[in-house]
């Protein structure tokens, strides 16, 4: 199976609870590995072009407002998989309704305050990758992947 490529963000929340090791570490031991990470805080102008499709819902300026609102990590993971791992990892959107071991359902409350965001589909991954790492990101095999991937 070849590689995939998401997008995460690990939102204000997550960093200024300090779970950004812990998020980064629940994607990695599931066999990611992360090819683009940045530490920095999303412009308005970034924040409105993500979430362009929720333009017009009642609660798109809250999104706009709370993405824009501290730092975030922004990371891309790839894998075999890699979107589907890692929204089964991050689990539902409400916290509440997340399964436990999943890092909503262990980790969340609310849903103004998921901690992370995970793209959903190839293409919303491969147009947030394009917003958020124009020059795109790195590339590399590592020594463990014989023993992680099959052949």
């Amino acid at each position: 199976m070849a590689d995939e490529q998401t997008l995460v963000i690990i939102k204000p929340d997550g960093v200024q609870r300090s779970l950004v090791g812990e998020i980064i570490g629940r994607l990695e031991r599931r066999g990611l590995r992360i090819v683009a990470m940045e530490l920095r805080s999303i412009s308005r102008e970034t924040a409105e072009r993500h979430y362009a499709e929720h333009e017009g819902k009642p609660f798109y300026a809250g999104l706009v407002d709370y993405i824009v609102s501290g730092p975030a990590v922004i990371l891309v993971f790839a894998g075999p998989g890699a979107i589907a791992v890692t929204r089964s990892t991050v689990g539902a959107t409400r916290p509440a309704e997340a399964a436990p071991g999943t890092i909503r359902g262990d980790l969340g409350l609310t849903v103004g305050r998921n901690l992370i965001h995970a793209s959903d589909g190839e293409e919303s991954a491969a147009r947030e990758r394009a917003l958020f790492f124009p020059d795109g990101v790195t590339s590399y095999d590592r020594a463990i992947d014989p023993w992680i991937l099959e052949s």
